[in-house]
């Protein structure tokens, strides 16, 4: 049986994961995030997703072959990306609290896209997979923006949102995959680990 590997050091993705049963090990890649000039949303997710998984499939496969004693399991990496789009801007994680606001205030109001990019690695082959959800938001206060960024909660989060946290009660509602929005589509990442 390979052993699956989350390039990853996302905690809601990892919750997410052991939720829906999945037993794995975490393995962090390290890689630029910046997006290209003029870069699609989805076609940098994507991109980004494959090259996380990609980066710690090398990395796994050079310390086995470095150490003579062990015999390397089979590997699957899953790499993932998520990111928040409107106006076909690219919302990454915010620099401080000042770009907090901006995106929050870029959301409030209006249905944006949540678009999570999936690539599974193994030896054989990649499959790489991108699943999009519209979220609408209500409109937001300065007031309310500020006491949200107060609490710490937007600084490491695609959007400067949590949709399972306090921005909840901004979302009346969305469509598409939940736990998408989360960071991570479990039923979309179960269909192509399926398949490995």
């Amino acid at each position: 049986m390979p052993t699956l590997v989350l390039a990853s050091a996302s905690p809601r993705r990892r919750e997410l994961l052991t939720q829906a049963g999945f037993t794995f090990e975490v393995h962090p890649a390290r890689i630029s995030e910046d997006p290209k000039p003029g870069e699609d949303p989805i076609a940098y997710v994507v991109r980004l997703a494959r090259e996380k998984a990609e980066a710690v499939f090398t990395e796994i496969t050079n310390a086995h072959a470095s150490d003579q004693r062990a015999s390397a399991p089979p590997q699957v990496v899953l790499g993932a990306d998520t990111t928040v789009e409107v106006d076909n801007q690219i919302l990454g994680k915010p620099e401080d609290a000042a770009d907090a606001a901006r995106m929050l205030r870029l959301l409030s109001g209006r249905t944006h896209r949540v678009i999570t990019g999936v690539a599974v690695v193994s030896a054989a082959r990649t499959e790489v997979a991108a699943e999009v959800t519209a979220v609408k938001f209500l409109e937001l206060s300065d007031e309310e923006i500020a006491a949200y960024i107060a609490t710490g909660e937007p600084m490491d989060k695609a959007g400067a949102y949590a949709i399972q946290g306090r921005a909840a009660r901004w979302i009346p509602r969305i469509e598409g995959d939940y736990f998408n929005v989360v960071g991570l589509p479990i039923a979309l990442v179960s269909t192509l680990l399926e398949d490995f």
